[in-house]
């Protein structure tokens, strides 16, 4: 019998950040037990990739599903080799507000914090 399991993927989101996507989730009308947000890494960005987050539905399927704060989220294969041990806050400031990435894979980033290299 073929093994079908998935890779190992640890993706932390703190609790700030959970409320902030709950919130998201409400405004756009997405169930909690069905929909969730969607981390990926696409190519661009100043430092090579980009990291992207967005209010789905439901996964897809070929997707990772964890949860995380009550949280469902969704993270393609590709994107999980890179996001692996990734942790995802929302912060406030005076400079606005906005989730932040702390990856422990990136050898590299620029100063706007949304981009970065492996």
């Amino acid at each position: 019998m073929a093994s079908t399991q998935q890779p190992l993927l640890m993706i932390n989101i703190t609790p700030t950040a959970a409320v902030e996507v709950k919130k998201f989730m409400a405004t756009e009308g997405v169930s909690e037990a069905e929909g969730g947000l969607r981390v990926s890494v696409q190519p661009g960005g100043c430092s090579g990739f980009k990291y992207g987050l967005l209010i789905e539905e439901k996964a897809a399927e070929d997707d990772l599903v964890l949860e995380q704060e009550g949280v469902r989220v969704f993270c393609d294969p590709f994107s999980a080799q890179y996001l692996n041990g990734i942790n995802i806050d929302y912060v406030t400031s005076m400079q606005g507000s906005g989730f932040t990435f702390k990856n422990p894979n990136a050898t590299g980033g620029c100063g706007c914090g949304s981009s970065f290299n492996a």
